[in-house]
């Protein structure tokens, strides 16, 4: 299975992946990009992975075809050394440029070119063709597709011009455990890649000098190409570990999301287990996975945020009756559930396979 370090899909995979190993199992992760921290390899050691971190390019902090091409090479390679039975590769640029060895699942977490269309409109600059076209040429080698939300499979067929949609299923997260909560105050709180502009962190900043409650953001200010944003309002807190951000979430705050785009949203999905009432912008993928759950607002509209974060700050039994919903809600969306869902699929495409 690939993994990076960078965002959302390391907790997916080594939460899957615990998840796939308490089944009988056996899960080689091959890291791209970025190392492991030492926080990251002891998850992945807990998960019960075995870990390559191989050094690799993640292919969209890559420059050209080139590099991504002959890391995929190199990770077919490494599947038949470790005997793999399949690949599951989480990004989905590599999986057309290699001859594998064994079946291939993609999962399409997210691309430049949905990324795009979503933060600037439209198609990507003409330097980036051939990102999308490593990954339509992966999507359509590879046996399965799947995309984490029926919204963002639409999105996946559309983009890529794919004759079905891929496989809807839906992302999980870990139960964390119970913590003391950090704090005993009112305040807002917003957790991701601040330096991601369809994060709308900008956004955020200008709503915190508006509301009459702390608002803090969680993550980094910094992306891993050197891109940065300053923020002036918001209460920065940089990337936490996993331990206080739990501490955080569990004063129940008014968890914030304007994510313009978001296959699925691990960060909303861990405040909403917590109990937090969310507020949220109103995209297809949130409305699929939080509808009756969660207070929507218009993506753009800063004011709508302004009075949503108010109006619940005003409200105690609203704040208690969304933050019961969105926990309810979040029971639904477990590793246990992926990994039972991806399991079937890899005994579709490798019918001989057998579970150590």
């Amino acid at each position: 299975m690939t993994a990076d370090t960078v965002g959302g899909v390391w907790q997916y995979a080594t939460d899957l992946a615990a998840a796939l190993t308490q089944g009988g199992e056996q899960v080689t992760l091959a890291i791209l990009g970025p190392p492991a921290s030492a926080d990251q390899l002891q998850t992945a050691e807990a998960a019960g992975c075995t870990v390559l971190d191989t050094g690799l390019p993640l292919d969209w902090l890559s420059n050209g075809p080139v590099p991504v091409k002959a890391a995929a090479v190199r990770l077919a390679q490494l599947a038949e050394a470790v005997g793999a039975d399949l690949v599951h590769c989480n990004h989905p640029a590599y999986a057309g440029g290699a001859a594998w060895p064994v079946p291939v699942i993609a999962v399409a977490h997210g691309c430049i070119s949905t990324w795009w269309r979503a933060a600037r409109g439209g198609s990507v600059e003409p330097a980036f063709d051939w990102h999308a076209e490593l990954t339509r040429a992966g999507l359509l080698a590879a046996d399965i597709v799947v995309a984490p939300s029926g919204s963002y499979a639409n999105d996946v067929q559309a983009t890529y011009a794919l004759p079905h949609p891929p496989i809807t299923v839906h992302n999980g997260r870990a139960a964390r455990p119970a913590v003391t909560p950090a704090r005993h105050d009112l305040f807002a709180l917003t957790v991701g890649r601040l330096w991601d502009e369809v994060k709308q962190a900008p956004l955020l900043d200008r709503v915190a000098a508006q509301v009459d409650l702390p608002f803090l953001a969680a993550g980094s200010l910094r992306a891993p190409h050197g891109a940065e944003t300053t923020l002036h309002h918001l209460r920065t807190l940089g990337a936490m570990p996993a331990v206080q951000l739990d501490a955080l979430l569990a004063a129940r705050p008014i968890f914030v999301s304007a994510a313009s785009f978001e296959p699925f949203g691990l960060a909303v999905l861990e405040a909403a287990a917590a109990g937090c009432p969310l507020v949220l912008a109103d995209t297809p993928s949130f409305r699929e996975l939080w509808d009756g759950a969660a207070m929507f607002v218009p993506v753009a509209s800063e004011q709508a945020y302004v009075e949503a974060v108010e109006a619940l700050a005003r409200d105690p039994a609203r704040r208690e009756q969304l933050g019961h919903a969105a926990q309810q809600r979040a029971r639904r969306y477990t590793p246990e559930n992926t990994a039972a869902a991806m399991a079937a699929l890899y005994d579709q495409v490798q019918p001989q396979r057998v579970a150590a």
